[in-house]
C-alpha cells in the first residue's frame, strides 16, 4: 500500500505539510479511500478484541469455579491477572511501538494473543488458565497502544482524527458491553468457548494487518535504543502498583502487604523517574508532560474510568446478587448505553469539529452526574423506566462523548514519534483508574447483599464524576 495511508508522516508542527499529506488522496479529509477504512477497522477490531476478552470471562467465573473446584479468591484472578498485565505493560508497549515499528508490535502482539488463547481454551487446571490470562493481558498491553498510535499517525489531527476516534471508541465500548451478553451465551453452552472465540478474531486481525497495513520503515543504524533500566523499573513499578490495588480488599488496606506494596511501587516508579532524568535515550521523555492537554486528558481518563467501572459493578451487584437476574438480563438493561454509543460514536468527529473538544468533553462529563444520582433511587424492586433505563441512556451519552474527546485531547499536539507513548499513557490511565475505582468502591460498600450496603458505593462513583468535572474546570481556568 502506498504511504498515503499515513497522512501524518509530515512534521506535526508543519501544518501545511500535514494538510497536504492528509488530502493527498482526497480533497475532503472526511472522505477516505477504502484502504484507510480497512486500516481503521483493523485498529478498531484490536480494541474490540481487548474489550471482549476482559468482559466475556466475568460471567463465566461461576462455571470455571465449578469445573476446577476453586474458591472466589482464586477465581477473581481470572479477571485481575489480565488487568494486572495489561496495565503493567501499556507504557512499555506504547514506547516499543514508537521505537521498533507499530505494525511489527501489533502483529507480534496479535500472534501471542492467539497462541495463548489456544492454551487457555485447553487448560487443565486453574493455574494454567490464570497464567494464560496474564500473558494475554501482556500481549494486549502491546497491541492496544500500537493500534491507537497507528490510528493517530494514519489520520491527520483535526476532523479526520476526530471522526476516526469516534468509530474507534464505538468498537471499544461495544466490546465491553457485548462481551457480557456473548460471554453469557457461550458460558451456557461451555465456558471453554469463551477462550476459543478470540482465536479466529485475533488471527483474522493479524492477517488483515499483514495484508493491508504498510510495512514499518527499516530501523536506522544508531536509532534510539530501548532504555532497559527504565523499562525494568517502569514495568515492575506498574505491575506492583496494579497488583496492590486489585488485591487490597482481600489483604486489607492497612495490612503490611498492601502498605508495603504501595511503598515499594512508589520507590520503583521514583527510580524510573530518576533513570529517565539521566539516561541519554529515555523510555519516556518526561518533557511530554509539559503538554497540559495530555496531562489533563490522562487525569480525566483515570477518574472517568474509575466511576464508569464502578457503575457497571454496582449494576451487577444490584441486579444479579440482590435481584437474582441472569447476566444476559443485566446486559439488556445496559443495552441503551450501548445504543447511545453506536448512535453518537460515528458523529463524534463532526461534533468535536463544530463545538470543540472541550465543550463536547464537558457535556459528556456532566451526563454522568444525573446518571449516578439516579442510582440513589434503586429500591427493593427494580424500577426499569424510572431509574435503570434512564441511567443507562445517560451513561451511554456520557461515555460516548467524553471518552472520544479525551482520546483526541490526549493525542493532539504530540509528535508522531511519540504517539505510541501518548497512547500508552492514556490506556494506562484508563486501566489504573478503573482498577483503583473498583478497589475504592469495594472498600466503601459493606460485605453482603443487602440493598442499603450499595448506597455508599453510589456515593463513590458520584464522587468520581464530580472530581472529573472539577479537574477539567480547573484546567480551563489555569
Amino acid at each position: 500500500m502506498s504511504a498515503s495511508l499515513n497522512p501524518c508522516d509530515a512534521r506535526p508542527d508543519d501544518e501545511g505539510a500535514v494538510v497536504a499529506a492528509a488530502t493527498e488522496r482526497t480533497k475532503d479529509p472526511l472522505h477516505w479511500p477504502a484502504r484507510m477504512w480497512i486500516a481503521l477497522l483493523i485498529f478498531s477490531g484490536v480494541i474490540l478484541l481487548d474489550g471482549l476478552d476482559i468482559s466475556m470471562i466475568a460471567v463465566a467465573i461461576p462455571e470455571i469455579q465449578h469445573a476446577f473446584g476453586i474458591g472466589a479468591a482464586t477465581a477473581q484472578w481470572l479477571v485481575s491477572a489480565y488487568i494486572l498485565a495489561f496495565g503493567g505493560f501499556l507504557l512499555l508497549g506504547g514506547r516499543c511501538a514508537d521505537l521498533f515499528g507499530r505494525r511489527r508490535v501489533l502483529v507480534a502482539g496479535l500472534a501471542v494473543f492467539a497462541l495463548v488463547s489456544v492454551g487457555g481454551a485447553f487448560a487443565t487446571d486453574a493455574g494454567l488458565l490464570i497464567v494464560s490470562r496474564f500473558v494475554k493481558g501482556m500481549a494486549a498491553g502491546f497491541t492496544g497502544p500500537a493500534a491507537m498510535s497507528l490510528l493517530t499517525t494514519t489520520f491527520a489531527e483535526g476532523p479526520a482524527r476526530n471522526k476516526a476516534f469516534g468509530i474507534f471508541n464505538l468498537f471499544e465500548a461495544s466490546g465491553y458491553s457485548s462481551g457480557l451478553l456473548i460471554g453469557g451465551l457461550l458460558a451456557a453452552l461451555n465456558w471453554r468457548y469463551i477462550f476459543v472465540l478470540p482465536i479466529p478474531v485475533a488471527v483474522l486481525l493479524l492477517l488483515a494487518a499483514l495484508r493491508y497495513l504498510p510495512p514499518d520503515p527499516p530501523r536506522i543504524k544508531g536509532q534510539q535504543r530501548l532504555d532497559i533500566g527504565g523499562a525494568v523499573t517502569l514495568v515492575a513499578g506498574m505491575l506492583l502498583m496494579v497488583f496492590t490495588v486489585v488485591s487490597a480488599e482481600e489483604a486489607g488496606w492497612a495490612s503490611l502487604r498492601t502498605v508495603g506494596g504501595f511503598v515499594l511501587a512508589v520507590a520503583l516508579l521514583a527510580a524510573f523517574v530518576a533513570i529517565e532524568r539521566t539516561v541519554k535515550e529515555p523510555l519516556v521523555r518526561l518533557g511530554i508532560f509539559r503538554n497540559r492537554g495530555l496531562v489533563a486528558a490522562n487525569v480525566g481518563a483515570a477518574l472517568l474510568y474509575g466511576g464508569a467501572m464502578g457503575f457497571q459493578f454496582l449494576i451487577a451487584l444490584y441486579l444479579q446478587n440482590i435481584q437474582g437476574w441472569k447476566p444476559w438480563q443485566m446486559t439488556l438493561v445496559l443495552l441503551p448505553a450501548g445504543l447511545m454509543v453506536v448512535v453518537i460514536g460515528p458523529k463524534i468527529g463532526a461534533l468535536i469539529s463544530r463545538f470543540g473538544v472541550t465543550r463536547v468533553l464537558m457535556v459528556g462529563l456532566v451526563a454522568f452526574v444525573p446518571c449516578y444520582l439516579l442510582m440513589l433511587r434503586i429500591g427493593p424492586e427494580p424500577d426499569l423506566w424510572g431509574v435503570l433505563l434512564p441511567a443507562s441512556v445517560l451513561w451511554g451519552v456520557g461515555f460516548a462523548l467524553s471518552i472520544s474527546a479525551l482520546m483526541v485531547a490526549g493525542t493532539n499536539g504530540v509528535a508522531d514519534h511519540e504517539q505510541g507513548l501518548a497512547a500508552g499513557l492514556l490506556n494506562s490511565s484508563l486501566q489504573v483508574g478503573g482498577a483503583c475505582g473498583l478497589a475504592v468502591l469495594t472498600a466503601a460498600i459493606a460485605p453482603g447483599t443487602e440493598l442499603a450496603m450499595l448506597y455508599p458505593g453510589v456515593g463513590v462513583i458520584l464522587g468520581f464524576a464530580v472530581l472529573t468535572l472539577l479537574a477539567q474546570l480547573i484546567r480551563r481556568r489555569g
